[in-house]
C-alpha cells in the first residue's frame, strides 16, 4: 500500500485538470414576435383539437393515442431508457454476492499425490463452503455518478421524444381529417358545377334544335360537361387516399375507419394566443429533448475524463467452511482486498474517447441552439401564414360572390339570346375556380392553426 502514496499527488493534479468546459449560453430570444398576433386570442389548451368544434376529430385523436404503433414504439423506448438509467446507477452502490458450494473428492485407486486431499487412508473427502462477498469501486473522480446522470438525462430525452411523437401524430391526424373533409367538400362543389353544366348543355341542345345555337357551341359545352365529370372520380380517389392515410395514422385498417357525416363547413378555427417568444423554451418538447441531450453529453465528458484517471476497487469476503456439513458454521473467515490501478499506455484510446465526448458535446450544443431558432421560425411562419390567409379569405369571398352573380346573369342573358355562349363558359370556369379556391383557403387556414398549435408545443409542459 505504501507504493500508492506517490500516486496521490498526481491524481489530485489530474482531477484539477478534469473539469468540464462550461457550455455556452443559449441564443438570445426576441422580446416579441415579428408576425402579427390574433386579436381576442385564446390561451393554449392541452386538448387543442377540441377548439375546432369537431366531435369526430376528438374521437380520431383518442383512437390514435390508443392504437398508434408509432406512439406505442415511443412508449417502449421510454421503458428501455428507464431500465438503462437504473442499470447505470447500480455501480454507485456496493455489489453483494452470496454463494454456497459443496464438493466430494474420491480417490478411485492408488495412494494419491500431493495435490489431492484424498489418499489411500481417506479415499473420500467432502467440503462445504459458504461465502458472502462485497465489491465496490470508489467514485473518486465522479465518473460513475456522471454515467448515472447521463443515463438519467437520456431517460428524459426519451420522454421528451415521446411527447414530440405524440404532438406530431395528433397534428398529422388533424391535418389528414381536415383534408378528407375538404376533398369531400370539393367533390360536392364539383357535383353542383356538373349539374350546372348539364343544365346549360340542356339549354344549348334546345337552342340547337331550334336553330339558335351552333354545333360549335354544343361541342364546347359537351366538352365542359365531360371535364366536370372527369373531376368527380379524381376527387373521390384523392378522398379515399386521404382516408387511407388517416387510418394508417390511427393504427387501423381503412375498412374499420368509420366517419360521421360531418361537413367541412361545420368546423371553425380558433384564434390562438402565441404568448411570448421566451415562453417557447418551456413549451416545446423538442427543445427540452435537445437540452437534455446536451446535459447527457456533458456528463459523458466527465465519464471519459474519469476513465483516464486511477481507480480504487475494494473487495471484502465473509465465509465459512468445513469437511462435514454439520460443521459448516464452525470455521468463519474473512478477506479484505484493495487495489489501485491506473492506465499507463493504451495507444491514445482513452484520450480519443475524451475528445470524442467533447466533440459530441459541441455538436449537441449547436443542435440545441438550432432547435431554439427552428422553433422560433416555426411560430413566425405559422403566424405569418394565418395573417396572410385571413386577408386572402376576405377578398376571396367577394370574388366567389361576384363570380356566382356573373354566372347567373350570363346564363339568364344567354337564355334570352342577349349573350354569347363564350361568356357563359367563362363565367362557369371562374365560378368553379372561385369555389375551389374558397375550400382550399379554408383548409389552409385550419392547417395554419394546427401548425401554430404544433409550433407552440401543443399545450405541452415540461
Amino acid at each position: 500500500m505504501n507504493n500508492a502514496y506517490p500516486v496521490l499527488p498526481l491524481c489530485l493534479l489530474l482531477a484539477a485538470c478534469s473539469t468540464a468546459k462550461t457550455p455556452e449560453p443559449p441564443p438570445a430570444v426576441p422580446l416579441h414576435w415579428q408576425a402579427p398576433n390574433a386579436v381576442n386570442a385564446t390561451a393554449m389548451h392541452s386538448e387543442w383539437w377540441r377548439q375546432f368544434g369537431s366531435q369526430q376529430l376528438g374521437e380520431l385523436i383518442a383512437s390514435a393515442e390508443r392504437d398508434s404503433h408509432d406512439l406505442a414504439a415511443a412508449q417502449a423506448r421510454v421503458r428501455q431508457a428507464r431500465a438503462a438509467s437504473i442499470m447505470a446507477g447500480a455501480p454507485l452502490w456496493p455489489e453483494l454476492k452470496g454463494g454456497f458450494a459443496a464438493g466430494r473428492e474420491r480417490l478411485l485407486r492408488g495412494d494419491g499425490y500431493s495435490q489431492l486431499d484424498s489418499d489411500r487412508y481417506d479415499r473420500d473427502v467432502d467440503s462445504y463452503t459458504g461465502t458472502l462477498s462485497a465489491s465496490y469501486e470508489l467514485d473518486f473522480w465522479g465518473g460513475r455518478a456522471a454515467a448515472r446522470d447521463s443515463a438519467e438525462r437520456n431517460r428524459q430525452v426519451s420522454e421528451y421524444e415521446l411527447a414530440t411523437v405524440r404532438l406530431t401524430l395528433l397534428a398529422s391526424v388533424a391535418n389528414s381529417y381536415l383534408q378528407t373533409l375538404a376533398l369531400a367538400e370539393q367533390a360536392h362543389i364539383a357535383a353542383q358545377n356538373l349539374a350546372n353544366a348539364e343544365n346549360v348543355l340542356s339549354l344549348i341542345e334546345q337552342r340547337f334544335q331550334a336553330g339558335a345555337a351552333t354545333q360549335l357551341e354544343l361541342a364546347q359545352q359537351r366538352s365542359l360537361v365531360a371535364n366536370q365529370q372527369r373531376q368527380l372520380p379524381l376527387l373521390h380517389q384523392q378522398a379515399m387516399e386521404a382516408r387511407i392515410a388517416l387510418a394508417l395514422l390511427i393504427g387501423q385498417p381503412v375498412q374499420q375507419l368509420q366517419l360521421t357525416t360531418e361537413t367541412f363547413s361545420q368546423l371553425h378555427w380558433p384564434n390562438i394566443d402565441a404568448g411570448l417568444p421566451s415562453q417557447l423554451l418551456s413549451r416545446r418538447p423538442d427543445i427540452a429533448s435537445a437540452e437534455a441531450r446536451l446535459a447527457a453529453a456533458d456528463a459523458d465528458v466527465t465519464v471519459a475524463r474519469a476513465a483516464m484517471l486511477p481507480s480504487l476497487p475494494l473487495t471484502a469476503t465473509l465465509g465459512t467452511g468445513a469437511d462435514k456439513f454439520h460443521d459448516v458454521l464452525q470455521n468463519p473467515f474473512y478477506t479484505l482486498a484493495a487495489g489501485l490501478t491506473a492506465p499507463i499506455f493504451n495507444a491514445g484510446k482513452l484520450a480519443a474517447g475524451r475528445d470524442l465526448s467533447q466533440a459530441r458535446q459541441e455538436e449537441l450544443l449547436h443542435s440545441y441552439r438550432g432547435a431554439i431558432n427552428n422553433a422560433l421560425a416555426d411560430v413566425e411562419k405559422a403566424l405569418t401564414a394565418i395573417a396572410g390567409l385571413d386577408r386572402q379569405r376576405h377578398w376571396q369571398e367577394q370574388e366567389r360572390q361576384q363570380a356566382q352573380r356573373a354566372f347567373e346573369l350570363a346564363q339568364s342573358r344567354y337564355q334570352s339570346g342577349a349573350e354569347t355562349l363564350l361568356s357563359v363558359l367563362e363565367t362557369q370556369r371562374v365560378l368553379y375556380r372561385a369555389q375551389e379556391d374558397g375550400v382550399q383557403l379554408r383548409l389552409a387556414r385550419m392547417q395554419a392553426a394546427i401548425a401554430l398549435y404544433k409550433a407552440l408545443g401543443g399545450g405541452w409542459q415540461s
